[in-house]
């Protein structure tokens, strides 16, 4: 059974032209929503993957506008509504140094320079700039919000689940 990474969930029709509304949740939406791409609707009854052809993409406010070949009308984009748009793992795009796939990040330790286990990574934001690790503490409180920028990230292991943070004021 092959690993499937999940690029976006189709959360709406938009139109009556066939695109769908995607809220992304990949790291490289211009790679994966490229015109020519295949992607697999997952029905998530674990056995049906539909695979679906990208034919345009534009982004409209949050959202990435998908229409995908052989799918021209509302109709039948219908019943994809609340799916989730995967692709398989081994089909990776290649990062420069310092770039790291959500999937990689998700579930690291974040460590302090001292050597304190903040906690793990939950969930990655990307509200502008730069992306904000979400990071559920080990003990009790609010989550920290971990700016991806080099004066607090100072390393990441990928192969040992750990990322190592300086602690800057404001930070907790």
């Amino acid at each position: 059974m092959s690993k499937w990474l999940n690029v976006g969930k189709i959360v709406n029709t938009h139109g009556i032209r066939g695109e769908v509304r995607v809220i992304s949740r990949t790291d490289f939406p211009e790679e994966r929503y490229k015109i020519g791409n295949t992607l697999y609707v997952d029905f998530g009854d674990g056995s049906s993957l539909v695979p679906v052809v990208i034919a345009a993409h534009r982004v409209h406010k949050q959202f990435d506008l998908l229409q995908f070949e052989e799918h021209p009308n509302i109709n039948d984009v219908e019943k994809y509504k609340g799916h989730l748009l995967k692709t398989p793992a081994d089909d990776s795009v290649e990062l420069d140094e310092g770039e790291f796939f959500y999937h990689d990040i998700i579930g690291c330790t974040v460590m302090t320079e001292e050597g304190e286990e903040l906690g793990k990574v939950k969930e990655i934001l990307s509200p502008g700039a730069n992306d904000v690790w979400v990071v559920k503490r080990k003990n009790f409180g609010p989550d920290i919000l971990v700016p991806y920028i080099p004066p607090v990230v100072k390393k990441v292991d990928i192969e040992n689940k750990q990322i190592t943070i300086h602690m800057m004021d404001g930070l907790i």
